[in-house]
């Protein structure tokens, strides 16, 4: 015992005189399961947060809203689940697999009809009916199945009474964030997708945004929730109230994003 102590007291006067310090812990981290409208800005939230908390790190993994929740049914390993809708929160909630606190509504979405420039097609004045023209082959959007902004875009076109012209001509990505890439890609030349993905600025260089009027589409409330499977409950909660409060919604409304 008098060996160890020392030891003990002997690599203490060390570290003191040496100037060094013990190894800090490695940040704790945070999986984070995210709907695709949410890529862009929650790597800019994430880059917020992680500076002012030095302790966490945010582990981002982005798909359709639909896919996420079978994936947390069958047991993946996320911690906080940000969903584009409260509909798939809600069926966590009553599967048992969140904590007491239940869903956290962070933002509203809003549908955006993107159109190619070269195109000379004027949303603003035609609205949904420029998807009517010869020189639109294919529309992107997501899999309404799986994707709140896919069945926001597919109940837009049956409000405009154009969903039968133009169903024939629709390319259904996994998500939001993929219909996005098929515009970027060339593969059609208009889509349904979200505003913060429209207002990229590949897309916003290329091509014309018009916003759809949001009484033609059931609203994307979008809300979060932290499953009962995480072993880091207070860091959890601490990024939800980051969302919630004024510098997350100040991030998330300069990608467009309308209050919960």
């Amino acid at each position: 015992m008098k060996l160890a102590t020392l030891l003990s007291s002997a690599l203490g006067l060390f570290l003191t005189f040496s100037g060094a310090s013990p190894a800090k812990s490695a940040p704790t981290p945070i999986a984070i399961a995210a709907a695709g409208d949410l890529r862009g800005v929650l790597e800019e939230l994430k880059a917020d947060y992680e500076g002012k908390h030095p302790d966490v790190q945010l582990e981002l993994s982005f798909g359709a809203s639909g896919s996420l929740t079978i994936q947390i049914q069958q047991g993946a390993p996320f911690d906080i689940f940000l969903a584009a809708d409260t509909g798939f929160p809600e069926i966590l909630q009553k599967a048992g697999l969140v904590t007491a606190d239940g869903q956290f509504p962070y933002a509203t979405g809003r549908l955006t009809l993107w159109v190619r420039s070269d195109l000379n097609l004027d949303p603003a004045k035609d609205g949904l009916k420029v998807l009517l023209q010869p020189s639109v082959k294919k529309i992107s959007t997501a899999n309404p199945q799986t994707a709140p902004y896919g069945r926001a875009g597919e109940a837009a076109l049956r409000h405009a009474g154009l969903f039968d012209a133009v169903q024939s001509r629709l390319v259904f990505a996994d998500n939001i964030a993929q219909a996005a890439q098929f515009l970027q890609a060339g593969t059609a030349e208009a889509g349904l997708i979200s505003f913060s993905q429209a207002n990229n600025p590949a897309l916003k260089q290329s091509g014309v945004i018009w916003v759809v009027p949001a009484d033609t589409y059931p609203t994307l409330r979008q809300a979060g929730v932290i499953l009962k499977r995480t072993q880091s409950l207070d860091q959890a909660k601490g990024f939800m109230a980051f969302l919630e409060g004024p510098e997350g919604q100040t991030i998330l409304a300069s990608h467009g994003f309308a209050k919960p």
